[in-house]
């Protein structure tokens, strides 16, 4: 069956073993997406979507509002939003190196291309996803909300090869997943973070190609990147996507970009599952101010700002990684991880024992949140990060407040 909106291709599908119109659900190929007014006709005298032809009302006499919402209040509000936003495609297939925007799709976050995936995907109470803890949360969360199945596979979560890279602790166990996937052909998504949450630590391409590669796995490898600009060069899965059909690697404006508010959210792959999302989501799901926002923050002046801006972060994470190591008497241990992104993993060890400490790791983040004014995550519950915390990087000035506070609360705890 073809895919609605796709036009024919004749170039052959690689890798050989994968066909996307049997990962698909029937009823999605079949769907005939919503056909919005906008996809019709943007200009002129705009009669036919019920908008309000008044505007918005939003007062703008009043000082406050005017200084804060001047440019929003400049667009019109009161139409429906371009449903494909197809500037800001081009510029992030740009950006990314990819041939066009038929290679994008735009989501409201991460959040919004991982349902969609699993929905367009995975038959409810029939088949699953496989996941590798520990990781984001959402892919779980979602699976439930979906009535999809759950395959775990851990990442290593030992330590005796290093901290992170090929074979190090977070790297992926490839032969785990081979054996889930022999074993269950109802698995129809492999979601895969690189960096990982709460890992910090990249996946390598080789790991990850040795799973495309994989013939008995009919399904598609989902590449979680919402960290990747602070990894360096060369890290990224994009460079795959031109030989991997069964590739989708997600990435998001929140973290490098700084643009967690705006909630927009990326998917990369080949055309066939890009239009397979399009003519799955809902009309208008890109407001028209986070459109602005992104187009703005895609620009290339705003691009070479987000880089520099992640190399000061790099560097600072550096730094505090070394002033966390100097609290090691006080029972701070070892970073762990392959520290690739702008956040660092860190065991709190029991004063006696010097083993990972769930409870004054704990304890030492409700007293840093409620006492100290300084909030850090409590992730100690997650498979291989006993007594963790994790800890983002912040300004310069936010590191010096939480090492100061850390130390103290270290002292009393």
């Amino acid at each position: 069956m073809p895919i609605l909106g796709l036009a024919p291709s004749i170039a052959p599908i690689k890798p050989v073993h994968f066909d996307i119109e049997k990962v698909i659900r029937p009823n999605i190929l079949a769907l005939h997406p919503y056909r919005c007014a906008r996809d019709d006709y943007q200009q002129g005298i705009l009669l036919d979507a019920n908008e309000n032809a008044l505007g918005h009302s939003i007062p703008r006499s009043f000082n406050q509002i005017q200084q804060e919402l001047s440019s929003t209040l400049d667009a019109d509000l009161n139409r429906y939003p371009d449903p494909s936003h197809d500037e800001i495609k081009s510029r992030i297939a740009s950006l990314r190196s990819l041939p066009g925007k038929d290679h994008v799709f735009l989501g409201v976050g991460s959040d919004e291309v991982i349902d969609l995936l699993m929905r367009i995907c995975v038959v409810p109470a029939n088949e699953k996803i496989l996941i590798t803890p520990p990781t984001y949360g959402m892919y779980s969360v979602c699976a439930q909300v979906n009535d999809i199945g759950l395959v775990r596979c851990n990442l290593k979560l030992s330590g005796d090869g290093g901290e992170g890279g090929e074979h190090g602790r977070f790297s992926l166990l490839i032969d785990d997943i081979k054996a889930a996937v022999l074993a269950d052909p109802s698995i129809k998504l492999i979601f895969l973070c690189s960096p990982g949450n709460p890992t910090g630590t990249l996946i390598s391409l080789a790991a990850m190609k040795a799973i495309l590669d994989y013939e008995p796995f009919k399904g598609i490898v989902v590449v979680d990147e919402a960290y990747i600009d602070f990894a360096g060069e060369g890290a990224s899965a994009v460079s795959l996507i031109k030989d991997y059909a069964n590739l989708c690697v997600m990435q998001t404006l929140s973290k490098s970009f700084g643009l967690a508010a705006i909630r927009l959210g990326i998917a990369l792959a080949q055309p066939p599952l890009i239009q397979v999302l399009t003519n799955t989501k809902a009309p208008y799901n890109i407001s028209t101010p986070s459109a602005q926002l992104a187009l703005a923050a895609l620009s290339q002046e705003a691009v070479q700002s987000m880089l520099l801006k992640c190399q000061t972060l790099v560097e600072s994470r550096k730094q505090l990684q070394k002033s966390l190591e100097s609290l090691s008497a006080l029972g701070v241990g070892d970073v762990i991880g392959g520290n690739d992104a702008n956040f660092l993993v860190v065991p709190i060890l029991n004063k006696e024992t010097r083993l990972p400490d769930n409870v004054r790791a704990n304890a030492l983040y409700t007293e840093l949140a409620e006492s100290k004014g300084v909030v850090v995550r409590f992730r100690g519950k997650e498979a291989g990060c006993d007594g963790c915390l994790r800890i983002t990087v912040g300004t310069a000035e936010e590191n010096g407040t939480l090492l100061r506070q850390l130390q103290s609360a270290l002292n009393d705890y």
